[in-house]
């Protein structure tokens, strides 16, 4: 099983401070957690920015994975793709992103197709498609560095993604190479707001609440059946808040589909958070994968979506 443990870094009420972070995640490294999941506000109040946390952690704790929240909301496709990707590549292919919907952007607002679209689910897919191809739009294989032929890249193997939609016009590519795990992870959060249908075409992952997971492994296997996917390509995960029974998770999670876990620790204490990773996730912690695609399990994303 994968095992998160999800924090709000910040100044504001329900949040830890950076130095709490760091020792949290210093715990969570030592006891095998599969990853850090970094949240961009509790009870609408604003964090630090997720990608400022998960590189100041990453650069510490570099056998972690790193889920990284971002909203469509005021960041253009291509500034969030290229920002992730540099991460991803940082951490030799421990990051994936939590794509919240929501809004456009000024940057992409000025040039929208369809001012008047305004699905905030269709254009959370459009949202994730551009930033998937332009993440494989400068695959790995293309960067040479051949000093003899005086050859940096094959440029052949580089291609703009051209891409004109409802919501956003994206020529790319991007100006560095994939990661080595192909490309950063997409999770989908929000399967209410979202739609299954929708989650199923694009996501590597989904989270959903423990409260809501009765049918969540069905739908999510009827929806990825109906786009040509299968069920071990997408990763469930189930969102835990309140007290956590490790015993109890082994008979339940296998019972209800659930891959793994995200412990939510929103209202607690450093010493709180330190002792909840510690009793709980070496009794659920799978092993760490060469990057976070293969921690969670998952196939290579050019063998997913080819």
């Amino acid at each position: 099983m994968t095992v998160f443990v999800e924090l709000a870094v910040g100044e504001s009420a329900g949040q830890v401070s950076v130095s709490a972070a760091d020792a949290i995640a210093r715990v969570a490294q030592s006891v095998n957690a599969s990853g850090i999941r970094l949240v961009d506000e509790v009870d609408s109040l604003r964090t630090i920015d997720p990608s400022i946390v998960g590189s100041y952690l990453a650069g510490r704790y570099g056998h972690l994975g790193y889920l990284i929240d971002a909203r469509t909301t005021h960041n253009a496709p291509y500034n969030l793709a290229r920002r992730v990707l540099s991460l991803d590549r940082a951490t030799d292919g421990r990051v994936g992103v939590v794509l919240a919907p929501g809004e456009g952007d000024e940057v992409s607002d000025a040039t929208t197709p369809d001012p008047q679209a305004s699905d905030t689910s269709e254009r959370w897919v459009e949202y994730a498609d551009i930033v998937s191809r332009l993440w494989e739009s400068f695959p790995r294989a293309a960067l040479l560095g051949d000093q003899e032929r005086a050859t940096f890249v094959d440029d052949t193997l580089i291609a703009p993604i051209n891409h004109e939609g409802r919501f956003y016009r994206v020529a790319g590519p991007l100006d560095g190479p994939a990661s080595v795990q192909g490309r950063p992870v997409v999770v989908a959060a929000d399967p209410d707001a979202l739609g299954w249908s929708r989650i199923a075409a694009v996501a590597d992952v989904v989270i959903v609440e423990r409260n809501n997971i009765d049918g969540a492994d069905a739908a999510l296997s009827g929806a990825l059946h109906s786009v040509g996917r299968r069920r071990s390509d997408v990763a469930l995960l189930a969102r835990l808040t309140g007290a956590v029974s490790a015993v109890e998770l082994k008979q339940w999670a296998p019972d209800n589909g659930v891959d793994g876990f995200v412990l939510a620790t929103s209202g607690r204490d450093e010493a709180a958070i330190v002792d909840l990773v510690r009793d709980v996730v070496p009794q659920l912690a799978g092993p760490i994968g060469r990057t976070l695609r293969s921690t969670l399990a998952l196939r290579e994303s050019a063998e997913v979506f080819a």
